[in-house]
């Protein structure tokens, strides 16, 4: 079940940002300002295997993307970075998002779940 981290690091100038984690989920939600509306949103999923990341942003819309962990066998650990990915199985993320995120803030948990499983598939 996705819990809420108290006092996650905020960024100056920047709206607030809530930090929702459990062993599968870590999800970052941004808002235009304290106490403003939800400006944007990153799941990131199978956290600790294939981490992928789904970013939507209010006027952008989507961008999914893998983590690139940085680790390389022989090699100083570098910074993870986010990069191209395949398909994102919207349904699938939105099924067990819906589950382990049943204890979070009702509007987010709905925010999310209406925007993972409008994620436009191409061929559908």
């Amino acid at each position: 079940m996705l819990r809420e981290i108290a006092n996650p690091r905020q960024v100056p100038g920047e709206g607030r940002r809530r930090w929702f984690t459990d062993g599968y989920f870590d999800l970052i939600v941004w808002y235009e300002r304290e106490g403003g509306r939800v400006s944007g949103f990153q799941l990131c999923y199978d956290t600790g295997w294939k981490e992928r990341a789904l970013t939507w942003r209010r006027g952008k819309g989507y961008d999914h993307r893998r983590v690139d962990d940085g680790e390389v066998s022989g090699r100083m650990k570098m910074t993870p970075i986010l990069v191209p990915d395949g398909i994102f199985d919207c349904r699938a993320i939105a099924e067990r998002f819906h589950r382990e995120s049943e204890t979070i803030d009702p509007e987010i948990r709905e925010l999310v779940y209406t925007k993972l499983v409008s994620y436009p598939q191409s061929g559908s």
